[in-house]
């Protein structure tokens, strides 16, 4: 969640708006630019988004925590033509309820960052001390260095 308000905070909204259930991961999001933040166990989410915003519902919802019900809530969170941005890594299914949904005309992306464009240094682990140093050397032109045990490289 945090990341993805430090990102949405890049362009500029009108308002960032987070949802959880913990006090203490609202307070950090304040901290990374939320507007405003909703306790979903003593808040009802889509109340409070409807009345920020004349009661159409937010352009964006991002899902980031990968559970059927926060992809549900980030649906009905959007306004319609919004857009759903689901981030969070899902270990099951989640439902679509297109019985409600057919003329909301929303858009829902999923994605995955190619985080091999940053790696620009391997090491083996037993190699951790030159890896360390090389991290840690401007000069080296290190982003990421990735570290894998020697059974790992001899898969490659």
């Amino acid at each position: 969640m945090l990341a993805a308000i430090a990102t949405a905070r890049l362009f500029s909204p009108s308002q960032i708006v987070a949802v959880d259930l913990s006090d203490a991961r609202l307070a950090e999001a304040r901290k990374f630019g939320a507007d405003v933040t909703v306790n979903d166990a003593r808040e009802d989410p889509v109340d409070v988004i409807r009345s920020l915003t004349g009661r159409m519902g937010a352009d964006v919802a991002i899902e980031a925590v990968g559970t059927p019900a926060t992809f549900e809530l980030a649906v009905r969170l959007a306004r319609p033509g919004g857009r759903i941005a689901n981030i969070g890594v899902h270990g099951g299914p989640a439902t679509l309820h297109l019985e409600d949904q057919w003329a909301r005309d929303i858009t829902i992306t999923t994605g995955q960052l190619d985080a091999s464009r940053f790696v620009t240094h391997r090491f083996g682990l037993d190699d951790i001390e030159k890896a360390y140093d090389v991290f840690g050397d401007p000069a080296s032109g290190a982003l990421k260095v990735v570290l894998t045990r020697q059974e790992d490289e001899d898969e490659e």
